[in-house]
Formats: structure tokens, C-alpha cells, sequence
């Protein structure tokens, strides 16, 4: 009797072994759970909001700008300068000794197809904004675009040429998607 006395003891002890392991496994992924729960919320919110998401990028139809007119629209909380340039506009603009510029950068560089600049409206210098956009403005020396706030004179390329901004206007990342639509961000 002494034998299966023992033999049931062990049953009992590897049975009650097993439950207790499955009783911690359990807790352990109901814990795991719980903080998954908790922490979601959290790590949730660090994504971008849906209104920033919306902005990341715009297209634009550009078949409505006439030749020599520019549009400022807004990107990113920034303003983009899109300029349907001239055939003289574009000559003198590639016509420039780029070796002589402050930041040297070409002009088939900065405009995909000649015709069309795009630029962030934003002076290197300090933020602002420069004038240039609407006809009849103060386009600087070099028939561009100029910011009055400190004197930065800005070509037909968006290349800083005078005052105190040291680089040039910048070129938002687009893409033309149609001879008339433009994908900017």
C-alpha cells in the first residue's frame, strides 16, 4: 500500500507542477497583454496627425500660369513660389557664371523643366518672406526676387546674388507628374 500511496503523491505533485506552470505562463501573458494595452495609447500618439499627413505633400495644376506670373501656395506651413518663367527670364539664368555665385549651383539644377522655378518663398538670411511674386513688386536687382528686411537680392533662379543671405532659396522636393501637374513633397 506504501507503493501506490507514493505513486499517487507524485501524480499529484507532477499535476500540481504543471497547473502551477501554466498559472504562471498565464499571468505572465496577461501581464504582457496589460502593458501592451496600457503602452499602445502612449507610443500611438507620437504618430503624425492626420492634418500634418494631408500637407506632406500637394499637387498643383500648373496650366493656368500664364508666362511671366507667379503663384505662392502653401506647403508644409511654408510658402512655395512657383514661377512660369519668360525665354529671357530662363537665358539669363542659365546665362550666369555660377564659379562667381555664393553657393554655386547651376540652373538646370534647380529647375527640372527650364520653364518653371520652384522654390520655398522662405529668405536664407532670417525667414522671411521676399517680395517679387505680384506684378509690379520690387523684384530686386537682378530681376528676381528681393527681401526688404535686410537687402538679399535673389536672381530668376532663386541664387542669392547680393546682401546677407548665404544660400540660396531652397528647392522643395516635386515632381512633375503631367506636362501640367506638379507633385510637391
Amino acid at each position: 500500500m506504501a507503493k501506490s500511496k507514493s505513486k499517487t503523491s507524485e501524480m499529484e505533485t507532477s499535476q500540481g507542477k504543471s497547473r502551477r506552470d501554466f498559472i504562471v505562463v498565464a499571468s505572465y501573458a496577461m501581464g504582457a497583454v496589460g502593458a501592451g494595452a496600457f503602452a499602445w495609447p502612449l507610443i500611438d500618439q507620437m504618430n503624425p496627425a492626420a492634418d500634418t499627413l494631408a500637407l506632406a505633400s500637394i499637387e498643383v495644376d500648373i496650366s493656368k500660369i500664364a508666362e511671366g506670373q507667379s503663384i505662392t501656395l502653401k506647403w508644409r506651413g511654408k510658402p512655395v513660389f512657383i514661377r512660369h518663367r519668360t525665354a529671357d527670364e530662363i537665358r539669363q539664368a542659365q546665362d550666369v557664371d555660377i564659379d562667381g555665385l555664393r553657393h554655386p549651383e547651376g540652373d538646370e539644377i534647380r529647375a527640372q523643366k527650364p520653364e518653371y522655378l520652384v522654390v520655398l518663398g522662405v529668405c536664407t538670411h532670417l525667414g522671411c518672406v521676399p517680395l517679387g511674386q505680384k506684378v509690379g513688386e520690387v523684384r530686386g536687382e537682378y530681376d528676381g526676387w528681393f527681401c526688404p528686411c535686410h537687402g538679399s537680392h535673389y536672381d530668376a533662379s532663386g541664387r542669392i546674388r547680393k546682401g546677407p543671405a548665404p544660400t540660396n532659396l531652397e528647392v522643395p522636393p516635386y515632381a512633375f507628374l503631367s506636362d501640367n501637374v506638379i507633385r510637391i513633397g
